[in-house]
């Protein structure tokens, strides 16, 4: 059973949720290519903007399939692609406040993030629950051995961020592979946190004025969080309804608590990161991804809304019970 789990891709549509969602990405993105080819064909856009979205559709063509493909195939690859995201993530960062000349501080952080894969490969939460103070603990001694006070506090406070979220944070998208009925949960939480993006974008470009945040990101608007929540929590609710039928969690008001959940810490994450990014002077944390700029760019939403979620369903469904645990400490 966790032979299959892991690695079985024969079973990656056994929940129709799964496949909804994997057709409606496909469908869209092949929606939004021929949209951008007709108003590129009859001049609609100009120059510059058909340049900007067709960068932006590519960079989502690269994106699709590897998040997909990670999820579809087996639970072990899902852990190790949330493994590579992670340390992408945190290089990013790293270079970007400077933190890579922190040697021993990154390497705590590195080590800490392989642990957090380590734990939910696994299956020990217990472990997994412990790395937070663990390694917490292990940043901040390992940056006593340099025997340099001056900025101790800083490069602490770098280093236990980074792994707050590029470890902790973004583990809790692995461990959630150890459920058996992980597709269509960690796709809904995908969506949701996308769709959201998209929401607010659309409906801040059509109606809004009044700036939600204008010192942090000028670009978003107050009718653009409020749009991305309405749109986004039924939306997360209908799709909740059949990926936890049957469940303490399948009613109304749990569920559209879920997509208020999800809007809102996505939200809270993308200005988070926009924070860091005004903090030190930078328009975009990478180039990675063409016009989106670094994974953390694009990733951003998931660095609050990945833990909000998992304990939230972990409040009302077990997740993974039905599995064995410690499937490689033998416990």
């Amino acid at each position: 059973m966790t032979q299959e789990r892991l690695f079985g891709y024969r079973h990656a549509f056994d929940h129709p949720v799964t496949l909804w969602i994997s057709v409606g990405v496909v469908g869209a993105l092949a929606m939004a290519a021929a949209g951008i080819w007709l108003a590129s064909r009859t001049n609609v856009v100009s120059g510059s903007l058909r340049t900007e979205l067709w960068k932006r559709t590519v960079g989502w063509a690269v994106i699709v399939p590897l998040i997909l493909g990670a999820v579809l195939l087996g639970a072990a690859w899902h852990i190790a692609a949330v493994t590579l995201l992670s340390l992408g993530c945190f290089h990013e960062y790293a270079r970007a406040t400077g933190l890579f000349r922190e040697k021993l501080v990154s390497l705590s952080v590195v080590l800490g993030i392989f642990a957090v894969s380590f734990a939910a490969l696994d299956h020990w939460y217990g472990f997994f629950m412990a790395l937070f103070p663990l390694s917490v603990g292990l940043i901040a001694a390992s940056s006593v051995t340099v025997d340099q006070p001056k900025g101790y506090i800083q490069r602490v406070a770098l280093g236990v961020f980074a792994f707050m979220f590029f470890g902790c944070a973004l583990g809790h998208l692995s461990y959630m592979a150890n459920d058996w009925e992980y597709r269509p949960r960690v796709l809904l939480l995908l969506a949701g946190v996308q769709l959201n993006d998209v929401f607010a974008f659309t409906v801040g470009k059509a109606l809004g004025q009044r700036k939600l945040a204008p010192n942090t990101s000028p670009n978003k608007t107050v009718a653009g969080s409020l749009g991305a929540m309405a749109l986004t929590t039924p939306l997360v609710a209908f799709l909740g309804h059949h990926v936890f039928r049957g469940t303490a969690l399948d009613h109304p008001l749990p569920l559209l608590l879920l997509g208020i959940v999800i809007s809102i810490s996505g939200q809270l994450g993308d200005l988070m990161l926009s924070s860091i990014k005004r903090d030190i002077g930078i328009k975009d944390m990478g180039t990675v991804i063409p016009g989106h700029g670094g994974l953390l760019d694009r990733f951003n939403s998931l660095l609050l809304s990945a833990p909000a979620f998992f304990h939230f369903v972990r409040y009302f469904v077990d997740v993974g019970l039905d599995q064995p645990s410690r499937i490689l400490t033998g416990g």
